[in-house]
């Protein structure tokens, strides 16, 4: 094993620096997928235990990205967690803990379970899913969603990069999908587990890249 005294970010850097790094690139069709941008995640005013900021333009950003998807006719989708009432629903991974900051305790219709205020959602073109995993994909309509809308590439937005953005950017691979995750649009508790995870995606599973490349992407789409 390779051993460093250097930063997460630092190493992140590195290698995201360099040259001959490949990428699997944009493909014909793109879907926005911005996973679990709730207030249980987003509001630390509110939650400070499981909410986070890395990027305080992160919001913008995803609600840029899906307006200027809707407006080339390309698939949006939100994402968020939530369980019934005894938590029934929640697996083994609702066995660990029980405080009112535990997953489990996310319920449906609570504060937690609302889509942070700052999003702009069109419920009217916008898929919505709930999920209880930390893939979007997993138990969800999304996997046939895109396939009906004849997506080849996923952008995905939203948090945590250690967890659900980790867990669905490995699915959206294993799916066959080229995968897109721009930097200022995922977010964690820490950068360190932030950007190691960053590092590991950017390796093995997807194109890190600025947010930049992707509003130049669907600026130039046409159909």
């Amino acid at each position: 094993m390779q051993l460093s005294d250097k930063t997460a970010r630092q190493i992140f850097e590195d290698i995201r620096a360099n040259p001959a790094r490949k990428r699997f690139g944009f493909g014909k069709r793109v879907a926005i997928v911005n996973v679990d941008p709730q207030k249980a995640y987003t509001r630390p005013d509110l939650f400070p235990n499981t909410a986070y900021i890395t990027d305080p333009l992160q919001a913008d950003h995803i609600n840029k990205l899906s307006k200027l998807a809707r407006s080339k006719g390309l698939p949006v989708v939100w994402t968020r967690v939530c369980y019934m009432e005894n938590a029934a629903d929640a697996g083994i991974w609702g066995t660990r803990t029980d405080t009112p900051d535990s997953l489990q305790n996310i319920k449906a219709g609570s504060v937690r379970h609302e889509f942070d205020d700052r999003l702009e959602i069109d419920p009217a073109v916008d898929a919505i899913y709930e999920k209880k995993m930390p893939s979007a994909f997993f138990e969800t309509r999304l996997s046939s969603f895109l396939t009906w809308h004849k997506i080849d590439t996923v952008v995905i937005t939203g948090g945590s990069t250690s967890g659900c953005i980790r867990a669905t950017a490995v699915d959206s691979l294993s799916h066959g999908y080229r995968t897109i995750v721009p930097i200022e649009c995922v977010a964690d508790k820490h950068e360190s587990y932030h950007f190691a995870n960053l590092t590991d995606l950017l390796l093995k599973y997807a194109d890190v890249v600025d947010v930049q490349e992707v509003y130049d992407w669907l600026e130039e789409y046409s159909v």
